[in-house]
């Protein structure tokens, strides 16, 4: 029965904990503590241009970003019910205003302004908690009490927020909670907040599907991808982690989730919450799945989710998720000038606000035009024969957009939304048949290592491009050379090199942490510890049983289940619902149980020790001893049909095969 609490896994992209294997090794007299190397000439120069090609001077973000701070904690710390630190506002102390030679200067300046951290005014009536965790926390004030937008992504940190907001803005009731959309770092907070049952629940159509399915099929993998894109394992120094490009980073604590009340399901919906009139706009298939955005006609105030924000968003993002529509989410940015283009104040759910309706409609009308101008050339340049990593090479944002901080590609890149772009009309495929049916890379690896004359000749000739500040032809080269001998530490420690390199000039927060994650791993290994599941107990509690049996169904070993013919029947007992599993032609598939179905096995569970076990809290002799859980049938079969689950761990290698 332990193949629960493996294979039945609901992974968010943010929630890999554990750290790597620390064998250091030192490649560099002058590398830090965790062997980063210092910037080369060329990454000092490369990013000393940054500085001339950008207005700089421009200082409105950082007066924008502190307009009507009311109070800040810069010593804060947040800590689990283990005494554990989850959030750290001091990890970041380091960040002055002098940029390091190891970062892009103008992803400095994103991180500083994400460091600005506090309680704030936005308007009369609409509060902003910043720096709390990765996204905001939005308080209106309602005739009776306060209405909270995005609760944070854990209950440490909704709690700690709403103490701070208490502390100086009197003590009132929350009497409703509006998530703008599907990801846990907009609703994981909530049960730090609110446990009554007559608080009022707002989210878009369809948010609980999406919320508690977004990786549930894919959640090993998209877990291991975004401890590289969020930079879990990277020290907070100027060589390290300085921040997402939406935020600082991701608070790890414990999710919760709350069943809406309301759905807001068309647009215009209108609708009054607490004496304040909301009106909303439906957006699903924007940045999110399941996404709203609203206007406060009253205030003139205009809550723009995460449709906008302060940085180009991503097509495609790099922990892995399903292509979004460009040409849809500029076309949600223009309804809301048309509908919304009266505001004097905009808000988000991450950055800082805007002020002013000349500048509003500005950062609008640039947002909507990024992402049809990326949609439109890509699909011209596709159509007149290019590849998706000649497009990426070719393409520019003409200087009207380019020169706007609020979408530079401090998230979402300009080469990746292309490619994006292009796979979502065209696929993986380039059209060439070289790349048909290539060689895997550990096959192609050996094979490129042999032609060029083996390893110490590639080394030779990756220095000497790594002398010359040819970094990506280092990365290159020497990805064949990891690939076919992993264990040849001269090409690890010199590729590693140039991932450092790569990283400093990133202008891209996750670009940045993937290179100086993959350098890390380069030097301390792969992690030993995948994640830990029981933080998302409170979200498995509300995940519909079809999600869980759809999860299972992709772990099945297929060549281990030919020609197996098993039928499992599982009843939960206190929901009075029970479904069936069989396998055939080595596919599992569920339904609902129908009653005339011969199982080989049933189990009569109910459905709090069935998340127990998900979450590893019980085990196989609290199960079997348990009142909750009986078995009837085969146990012989039933031991059988599991053992066909393959127990994925989350810590496959990336950077070495």
């Amino acid at each position: 029965m332990k193949i629960f609490t493996i294979n039945l896994l609901w992974i968010l992209a943010f929630t890999i904990i554990g750290g790597c294997e620390k064998n250091k090794k030192d490649v560099d007299s002058s590398a830090d503590s965790q062997g980063h190397t210092m910037p080369t000439e060329f990454t000092i120069k490369a990013n000393a241009r940054v500085l001339k090609e950008l207005p700089f001077h421009d200082q409105q973000d950082f007066e924008n970003a502190t307009k009507g701070l009311i109070a800040s904690d810069p010593a804060l710390r947040i800590r689990n019910a283990q005494g554990e630190i989850i959030w750290d506002q001091t990890e970041y102390s380091f960040m002055k205003e002098k940029v390091p030679n190891s970062a892009n200067p103008s992803l400095w300046r994103q991180a500083r302004l994400n460091n600005i951290h506090g309680l704030f005014k936005v308007t009369d009536g609409i509060y902003q908690l910043r720096g709390y965790d990765l996204a905001n926390m939005t308080i209106i004030e309602g005739e009776t009490g306060w209405i909270i937008v995005d609760p944070l992504t854990a209950e440490e940190t909704a709690k700690s927020a709403i103490a701070f907001a208490r502390k100086h803005l009197g003590d009132k009731p929350i009497v409703a909670i509006i998530f703008t959309h599907s990801h846990i770092d907009h609703f994981g907070g909530v049960q730090g907040l609110v446990n009554e049952e007559n608080v009022r629940i707002i989210a878009p159509h369809g948010f609980m599907d999406e919320a508690t399915s977004e990786n549930i099929i894919a959640g090993v993998a998209m877990a291991r991808r975004s401890g590289f894109m969020y930079g879990k394992d990277l020290a907070r120094t100027e060589r390290g982690h300085i921040g997402t490009g939406l935020g600082k980073g991701p608070a790890i604590g414990t999710f919760g989730i709350r069943q809406p009340t309301e759905i807001i399901d068309h647009t215009p919906q209108q609708m009054t919450i607490d004496g304040v009139k909301f009106i909303f706009q439906n957006a699903p298939g924007s940045e999110a799945p399941a996404e709203l955005t609203f206007y406060l006609p009253e205030l003139k105030a205009f809550c723009g989710a995460e449709v906008v924000s302060r940085t180009m968003h991503n097509l495609y993002t790099l922990r892995g998720t399903k292509i979004r529509d460009a040409v849809k989410w500029s076309s949600y940015i223009q309804d809301i000038i048309d509908r919304f283009g009266g505001a004097e104040t905009y808000f988000g759910s991450h950055h800082w606000p805007l002020w002013g309706n000349e500048a509003i409609n500005d950062f609008l009308t640039k947002q909507r035009d990024v992402y049809k101008y990326i949609h439109d050339q890509t699909v011209r340049l596709f159509n007149e024969g290019f590849t998706p990593s000649e497009i990426a090479e070719m393409i520019t944002l003409p200087e009207s957009l380019s020169k706007s901080f609020s979408i530079r590609g401090y998230y979402g890149t300009l080469k990746h939304n292309a490619k994006a772009v292009y796979q979502g009309y065209l696929g993986w495929y380039d059209g060439n048949p070289a790349n048909l049916n290539p060689l895997p890379p550990t096959e192609a690896g050996v094979r490129y290592v042999k032609l060029m004359g083996g390893a110490e000749l590639v080394i030779s000739k990756a220095q000497a491009a790594f002398d010359q500040g040819e970094y990506r032809w280092v990365a290159e080269l020497l990805n064949h050379l990891v690939f076919a001998e992993p264990n040849n530490d001269k090409a690890k420690a010199l590729l590693a090199r140039a991932y450092d390199q790569m990283g400093y000039q990133a202008e891209s927060a996750p670009w940045r942490d993937v290179y100086l994650s993959g350098a890390y791993e380069l030097r301390h290994g792969a992690p030993e510890k995948g994640l830990e599941i029981s933080l998302l107990k409170k979200i498995l509690e509300q995940t519909s049983l079809t999600q869980f049996f759809n999860s299972l169904s992709v772990r099945l070993n297929g060549p281990k289940a030919e020609g197996v013919d098993l039928t499992v029947k599982i009843e939960f007992t206190d929901l009075k619902k029970g479904f069936e599993l069989w396998i055939e032609n080595a596919v599992l598939h569920h339904r609902e149980a129908q009653p005339e179905t011969q199982a080989d096995a049933t189990i009569q569970i109910t459905h709090p020790l069935f998340v127990k076990m998900i979450v590893g809290q019980v085990g196989v002799k609290d199960t079997l001893f348990s009142d909750d859980l009986s078995v009837e049938g085969s146990k012989f079969d039933l031991v059988r049909f599991f053992s066909l689950f393959s127990q994925p761990s989350g810590t496959f290698n990336i950077v070495v095969p």
